[in-house]
């Protein structure tokens, strides 16, 4: 009988698992003109990595508009009420070898769970046009904690409470930036980034990654890749 524990596999969304075709800026952009009468407001800031509040906030300060109590609450309603709209789009896709991959780690019962700088609901839009919720346990987002750096504890509490019991050791996160790589590592998880986003596979060479990976375009692959680093966690 093999008594090796399943580890717990964490998925970013944007760049990972879809892209989202640009509905979350757009939907960013509509919300702040809508309320704020400012059009393209976030067009100088770098989203990849960052939580929806993080990208919020910083909108808000690049407009001098933090001093208004309330305007961050706004921004969550007018933003996920536009998501709904714009994530139907003909840009929107799935990475490459994600459905299979995700399939492969279901058959093998693995245990898996979101760690996003997304909303949960906004998680929530942007996986249903693909039918991806129902691979996820639960998950850690940004709507539980503006830092990523804090999301994983969130996560493994999560599962704790459905009788998952994990410690950030057992964890592997699967992201395509260094801030996924980051908030993994400061943990002592396992980190798996994956140059699918808008960073190389050279950038992600120069992080605290344990493996970087080219897609999951090779899904075979890449499920043999993960079951190969739970061995190693298991058995060193």
């Amino acid at each position: 009988m093999n008594s090796a524990k399943k580890r717990l596999i964490l998925f970013d969304i944007d760049g990972t698992l879809i892209t989202a075709g640009g509905a979350g800026t757009r939907s960013l952009d509509r919300a702040f003109n809508a309320l704020f009468g400012i059009k393209d407001a976030f067009i100088s800031i770098k989203m990849s990595g960052k939580t929806d509040i993080q990208i919020i906030k910083e909108g808000l300060r690049l407009h001098e508009l933090t001093g208004v109590d309330g305007n961050v609450e706004k921004m969550k309603g007018m933003y996920l009420s536009f998501l709904r709209e714009e994530v139907n789009n003909p840009w929107k896709k799935m990475k490459p070898g994600i459905a299979d991959l995700l399939a492969i780690l279901k058959c093998r019962e693995k245990p898996l769970g979101l760690l996003t700088g997304n909303l949960e609901e906004g998680a929530g839009i942007k996986l249903t046009p693909f039918r991806l919720n129902e691979y996820f346990i639960d998950g850690a987002f940004g709507s539980d904690n503006e830092d990523r750096d804090e999301l994983l504890p969130i996560a493994i509490e999560k599962f704790s409470r459905k009788g998952f019991a994990y410690t950030p050791a057992e964890c592997i996160v699967v992201g395509d930036t260094p801030r996924d790589v980051r908030c993994a590592k400061i943990h002592g998880a396992f980190s798996v980034a994956v140059a699918t986003g808008s960073y190389s596979k050279e950038e992600l060479l120069r992080t605290d990654a344990d493996i970087v990976l080219d897609s999951f375009e090779d899904a075979e692959k890449c499920a043999a890749d993960l079951g190969m680093i739970e061995f190693k966690m298991n058995y060193g």
